[in-house]
């Protein structure tokens, strides 16, 4: 919407991803002249106090919208063609925002990793954003992005190599520091006492294929208990961001016009290493990932330190199998934390590409992967510390 006041406005910038997300922008397109942007949340002094703490420049609008006054939000989303929300769990603050975006016609980027919460969102407003022209961009950071595009780009190499993409593809984590983000824990929480109200919910909660409406899939592994991966010589535990992933990478393909095939089959796990060790270390992660999302995990608003986002990392291989068991591999590998300071950096260069590389993407709802691609690739690489490589 090129008669918008401002091109993106990062809605929840005092929470502690949202403020993370200005800071990139601030810092990162300090001399973009044609970026306007604004910061919005509830409080205008507590917006002032993080735009002077972040450094961003005294002139950046500041806008008060709140998730309890439907006015203020309709307010913010006139101004602007996009919104980046970090105002999580979305099933419990993202409703009335979803549907002011959808009804005006403006794009929205999120970081929500609630399966249940997309796909009623899906069905209730995909028919109107396609009317109005809005592009609503659920799960922008660490979930999903890195394992859509992981898939996305092992997929391109086995076209190379085998002539065509294959029906099979693994993803798995070798290797990630950081800890899990507050909003993560709460959105699990927001979402098991949604279910305990409606267990009518754990239908689509558990379905590999909940947010491709009207197509279910081949069988998918359930990959919830340790196993022995001959190819990968190596033990694998279950991985709790599978639950969102998974769903993420078949919608894709649903999006794509099935590239990867009606009978693809995707799932994501944890490496843990070889023989004894290997199968303890796979039990000790199935047990923690109950704790995760137990008392003791971080709360909204709270996250690592800057050199422990810094020290972060995580290293994710991709194996594309062909029918005949030969196997092409690829690594996705980001620099900082996944849950803060990697996922601050993905969203805001979705909403940019979004903006300047893929306008021409049709209205609905869609996956960063299926809507942009390997033009995201290249913007995450040249500007947010990814890495696509293959290996031989």
């Amino acid at each position: 919407m090129s008669s918008s006041k401002f091109d993106i406005v990062v809605y929840g910038a005092t929470g502690f991803t949202g403020q993370l997300v200005a800071e990139y922008l601030a810092t990162h397109y300090k001399g973009d002249r044609e970026l306007k942007w604004a910061m919005a949340g509830r409080s205008k002094d507590k917006l002032a106090s993080v735009r002077d703490a972040i450094g961003a420049p005294a002139e950046t609008p500041l806008v008060v919208a709140d998730a309890g006054d439907i006015a203020s939000l309709k307010a913010m989303v006139a101004q602007t063609g996009s919104v980046i929300s970090t105002v999580g769990p979305y099933q419990l603050y993202g409703n009335e925002l979803i549907a002011a975006c959808v009804e005006a016609g403006v794009d929205y980027l999120d970081l929500c990793g609630e399966p249940v919460w997309m796909r009623q969102m899906i069905d209730k407003h995909e028919a109107a954003a396609k009317a109005s022209g809005a592009r609503i961009v659920f799960s922008c950071g660490f979930d999903s992005v890195p394992f859509e595009l992981g898939t996305f780009f092992v997929q391109e190499e086995a076209k190379q190599v085998f002539g065509a993409p294959v029906v099979r593809v693994k993803g798995r984590v070798r290797d990630m520091r950081g800890t899990l983000s507050g909003g993560t824990a709460a959105s699990a929480k927001a979402t098991f006492d949604a279910i305990s109200k409606d267990l009518s919910l754990v239908a689509i909660l558990n379905n590999p294929f909940a947010l491709t409406p009207g197509f279910e899939g081949a069988k998918q592994p359930r990959g919830n208990r340790p196993m022995y991966e001959e190819d990968l010589q190596s033990w694998a535990a279950p991985f709790m961001m599978a639950l969102i992933n998974t769903r993420n990478v078949h919608r894709s393909n649903m999006l794509m016009g099935y590239p990867y095939g009606k009978e693809f089959v995707y799932d994501e796990m944890v490496l843990t290493g070889q023989g004894e060790k290997g199968e303890a270390n796979a039990k000790r992660v199935m047990a923690a990932n109950a704790e995760k999302t137990g008392p003791n995990a971080p709360k909204p608003g709270e996250g690592p330190s800057k050199e422990e986002r810094e020290n972060g990392l995580y290293d994710l291989l991709y194996v594309a199998i062909a029918p005949d068991g030969r196997e092409v591999r690829a690594a996705v590998k980001g620099d900082r934390d996944p849950g803060y300071g990697s996922t601050s950096k993905m969203i805001s260069e979705c909403a940019i590409c979004l903006l300047r590389d893929t306008p021409d993407v049709p209205a609905g709802f869609w996956t960063p992967g299926a809507a942009m691609q390997a033009k995201l690739i290249k913007r995450l690489v040249d500007h947010a510390g990814l890495t696509f490589a293959v290996e031989k």
